[in-house]
């Protein structure tokens, strides 16, 4: 490598101007070939022993902008390289140093693995790196094999199956047997619950219950507050309610880890996780601890660095495409859009994988990985796109990746690869009828409605990870409007918020959820408005007669215990939508009235109340049908080969996989009280602030 440092700095002599190699005066070539030598050895120290310091001292530095300042520093070290060439010969422009030093780096990361991959044990050796320096001084790793659970954020069962029938999936069309070779996995779908997001899916996974998850985000009215599940406050307070729900720490509570996720899973080990971003760090728990293992490494630094770069100009030549070419439907991609899509797919991707490497490495038992990259990508491009496929080609390589560093942990691992929803395409539901949910909602109530219907917020799962990274607020409109702010005598305007095709109206100054009855006394017009509308497909209120009921077009209203024998609005939704809706109705938060969008089951096709045209967060297509990819030497996920419905059933199928390798876990259904009550939870303001369970 030192060699081939030397060669690429020679070139780059040769072809920079702003970059020599010999003094003013003129040298041998023998001169010129060791000072190069000196300036890429010492280069090379530098990067091996001042780098990881330096990026430990920027660890407060925001992760997007740290990945920014890699070229500088780089090109810092590099001058100081040419500095200390005890001959003086050399010189370089501070930005011709950026230059050289990217291209070194690079030229060194390739140089090392092509190096590295004709032997087994340098290999090795060059992955242990990134293993965990406490785990490797500490006691040897149980003899049984690990578990690894790797999330593919939004990814279908359908979808993917059509990516790996395109061939953008060799990996899992291997696992499957497509390739002609007996299958070592099995695929099974399974249903989501209404809230068909992330936040109540994960949850659920992770920790056993996402009761009073109603939506992505919701008000709650004891509160006065906006709940957003991935706000890093929320997260954390919807974590402890789980644990305090389940008494259980969760699905990671035995010699785990949890990467990239929205909650921590009771892990030993958390790294990216959001519902730790507000806690006070510390070196054992530092939620941005990820990002010091992998841009510890310079070549990983830059290789991540362009690949960003490369990534947002990806991005903005494919939207332009889409303008050019007048794509329907299309959502607006400009703005920070494109960082946003290049923090996701590039820069999340590649510390998260790093992170799961060093975790096998390490022997970990069990460890859980969320990748949002599709997600994201098929937000804005649509879940079948061709930008979205291409997101898949570069997921599944790094599945074949993880899955070679596997063969080189000091265990064996089963990889348990999932979904947490799908995706649903469709317009906007502002694109298609030129206002917004928030505008109808104005409108029935009889409140002014402005003449231009505004943007709703997108809930994208990677937008609010992307603020913390860059220790930036979370908030919402809505949580400025709070009952207190009302005048005496006066009544507040509804708050109404979106989570995909899932809306949500609630009446702050009314201290409980109102009823049908209530509503129509105060807005006559607000359901029946609602209800009519074409691009809504049914209503949920609670009902003082009925308890609650279903509301649809042409005065349709189906009590809830009446829904299996006559669906009604719900028909085209399918099989489960009863029982989903029954679910939601028995929550504490859920809204004065649940609106779920138009769905046309013959193309899938769903209205979104916020800026996608690739939804998830309610009833209606692709969205509720998630995937289970598992080895086939595990037990099979149901057993008597019915469906699994709901994320906290998978969580069951999950905590069964775990005992099967390992022994007994922590029972679902054991009470203990104490890993509550003995926890360090100290609450501020009403949301919890540490929850390592």
């Amino acid at each position: 490598m030192w060699a081939v440092s030397t060669l690429t700095m020679l070139a780059l002599a040769g072809i920079l101007p702003d970059f020599r190699l010999q003094s003013p005066d003129g040298d041998s070539a023998t001169d010129i070939a060791m000072t190069a030598a000196v300036g890429a050895g010492a280069f090379g120290l530098l990067s091996a022993l001042v780098w990881p310091l330096m990026v430990r001292l920027l660890l407060l530095v925001p992760a997007l902008v740290l990945g920014l300042l890699v070229f500088f520093l780089n090109g810092g070290l590099l001058l100081l390289a040419i500095d200390v060439n005890p001959a003086g010969r050399g010189g370089v422009a501070p930005e011709t140093a950026v230059v050289v030093a990217a291209v070194m780096s690079a030229v060194a990361s390739a140089t090392g693995g092509a190096l590295a991959v004709r032997d087994d044990d340098a290999y090795r050796r060059r992955l242990y790196r990134l293993a965990d320096r406490r785990r490797r001084s500490g006691p040897p790793c149980p003899a049984g094999p690990g578990t690894l659970f790797l999330q593919l954020d939004g990814v279908g069962h359908d979808v993917l199956l059509e990516a790996v029938d395109a061939g953008a999936m060799p990996t899992v069309a291997r696992w499957l047997g497509r390739d002609g070779a007996s299958a070592s996995h099995r695929l099974a779908p399974w249903r989501t619950d209404w809230s068909s997001q992330t936040g109540a899916s994960q949850l659920g996974i992770l920790h056993g219950s996402n009761h009073d998850v109603p939506a992505f985000r919701w008000y709650e009215k004891d509160s006065g507050e906006v709940v957003v599940c991935n706000r890093p406050t929320s997260a954390a307070e919807l974590q402890y309610r789980a644990v305090r729900r389940t008494g259980d720490g969760g699905l990671l509570s035995l010699d785990g880890a949890s990467r990239g996720n929205l909650f921590g899973g009771g892990a030993d080990e958390q790294a990216l996780v959001l519902s730790i971003a507000t806690r006070r760090r510390s070196r054992e728990t530092r939620s941005r601890s990820g990002y010091f293992a992998y841009f510890s490494d310079p070549a990983n630094a830059v290789r991540t660095a362009m690949s960003f770069i490369a990534e947002v100009g990806r991005e903005i030549g494919q939207s332009t495409r889409a303008r050019a070419h007048k794509v329907r439907p299309r959502v607006s991609r400009g703005g920070l859009y494109p960082f946003v899509r290049a923090f996701a797919t590039v820069v999340e991707r590649d510390v998260v994988v790093s992170a799961v490497m060093g975790d096998m490495l390490a022997g970990r038992t069990a460890v859980y990985a969320d990748l949002v990259a599709y997600d994201e990508v098929a937000h804005h491009s649509g879940p079948r796109g061709r930008d979205a496929l291409k997101v898949l080609q570069r997921l599944d390589r790094s599945l074949a990746l993880i899955e070679k560093v596997a063969e080189h942990a000091p265990r064996s691992y089963r990889v348990v690869v999932l979904s947490d929803h799908g995706q649903s395409p469709g317009e906007t539901f502002r694109a298609r009828y030129g206002l917004t949910l928030g505008d109808l909602v104005r409108a029935g109530c009889g409140l002014p409605v402005p003449r231009r219907a505004q943007r709703t917020r997108s809930g994208a799962e990677a937008r609010n990870t992307v603020r913390a990274a860059l220790h930036r607020p979370v908030e919402e409109a809505a949580a400025q409007q709070r009952p207190a702010d009302t005048p005496a005598g006066r009544r507040s305007e509804p708050i109404v918020l979106a989570s995909g095709n899932l809306g949500l109206v609630s009446f702050p100054d009314v201290p409980h959820r109102m009823t049908r009855e209530e509503i129509d006394a105060r807005h006559p017009a607000l359901l029946p408005t609602l209800a009519n509308h074409p691009g809504i497909g049914f209503l949920l209120v609670r009902s003082e007669r009925h308890g609650g009921v279903v509301l649809g077009a042409r005065g349709a209203e189906i009590p809830l215990d009446r829904l299996d024998e006559e669906p009604g609005p719900l028909a085209p939704f399918g099989p489960g939508a009863a029982d989903a809706v029954r679910r939601t109705h028995t929550f504490p938060h859920t809204a004065d009235i649940m609106v779920n969008s138009f769905h046309d089951p013959a193309d899938g096709e769903v209205l979104a109340f916020e800026e996608q045209i690739g939804s998830h967060g309610g009833l209606g297509g692709a969205q509720s049908r998630a995937f289970l990819l598992s080895p086939a030497v595990l037990s099979e996920p149901v057993e008597d080969g019915g469906e699994i419905v709901g994320a906290e059933q998978v969580h069951r199928v999950l905590r069964r996989w775990l005992r099967e390798s390992n022994g007994p876990q922590v029972p679902l259904d054991d009470p203990r009280p104490n890993v509550v009550e003995s926890a360090p939870f100290p609450v501020a303001d009403g949301f919890v602030q540490d929850k390592s369970a």
